[in-house]
């Protein structure tokens, strides 16, 4: 099979091609990976989840949260961050403010991530003043 009939990779833009009756909903992935061992993780939780915290608060934030091992039993220090951003750049210089990128005890990446499909429900109990998220 050649390169054509089976490529590696297809532009964007055939992509939002494709999917244009979907979503197309930009947001931008951030994988972040401890640098050495959980300690500097654990000395820096604190200031990070504030951080986490104000990124909701101010809409930047899409979701986020710890990412387990596969048999999923434990947390190694990974995790993921889902932000609004205008672009991958101020996606970077947001990672880039977190104070567990600041002080080194994490690395990240970040990946833009378009979301097509998928659904949430919300269920809202007046009586009982409780939630639930689908």
């Amino acid at each position: 099979m050649s390169e054509v009939d089976n490529p590696k990779a297809v532009p964007a833009a055939a992509v939002r091609e494709a999917s244009s009756a979907m979503l197309q909903k930009q947001l931008y992935a951030i994988f972040t990976t401890p640098t050495d061992g959980l300690g500097a993780v654990f000395a820096n939780l604190e200031a990070h989840l504030a951080f986490q915290v104000g990124l909701e608060r101010d809409g930047t934030m899409y979701a986020a949260g710890p990412l387990w091992t596969d048999d999923e039993d434990h947390w190694e220090g990974e995790g993921m961050v889902v932000i609004r951003a205008a672009s991958r750049a101020e996606a970077i210089a947001i990672a880039e403010r977190d104070p567990m990128h600041q002080c080194g005890a994490r690395s990240f990446t970040v990946r833009p991530w378009m979301i097509n499909e998928g659904s949430i429900s919300v269920r809202l109990d007046y009586s009982t003043q409780t939630f639930e998220i689908n």
